[in-house]
């Protein structure tokens, strides 16, 4: 399980092979506006992903409509960068509310036996108000 981490990287969370997922549930609804993706380890490092987000709808006191599915950011993690890269969430996105966010990878850079997911930040903000929420229904 990933477990949230303040000011650094976490353990290495291993994934099974050079492909796979990692879904978190956000804290807090937000309007997401940017992903960041760091890690320590070269050849267990994803190289080819998409973040998914989506809202769940668990707040029975406003209705959100569940099932929306937005494409946040697709990217591939450089090695010859920094270690924590951050990717800007794509404009079709708009203002779109998550609350639940699914990191997908197709391939890792050179692990046969597992892909590492150490640390993925989600960066927006949260709605201003409960109609901005509601117009989301």
């Amino acid at each position: 399980m990933l477990k949230p981490s303040f000011g650094e990287h976490g353990p290495c969370f291993p994934l099974k092979g050079d492909n796979g997922f990692v879904q978190i549930r956000l804290r807090t609804t937000i309007i997401p506006e940017a992903i960041t993706l760091e890690h320590v380890d070269k050849s267990s490092a994803p190289k080819n992903c998409r973040v998914y987000g989506w809202h769940r709808g668990y707040n029975v006191d406003i209705a959100i409509e569940t099932g929306k599915i937005f494409l946040l950011a697709e990217f591939s993690y450089d090695l010859e960068k920094s270690n924590a890269q951050t990717f800007n969430v794509l404009d079709s996105v708009g203002s779109g509310l998550v609350d639940t966010v699914r990191l997908d990878f197709t391939s890792n850079h050179g692990n046969p036996s597992h892909t590492c997911i150490y640390r993925l930040q989600v960066h927006g903000h949260e709605p201003t108000s409960v109609s901005m929420l509601a117009t989301q229904s």
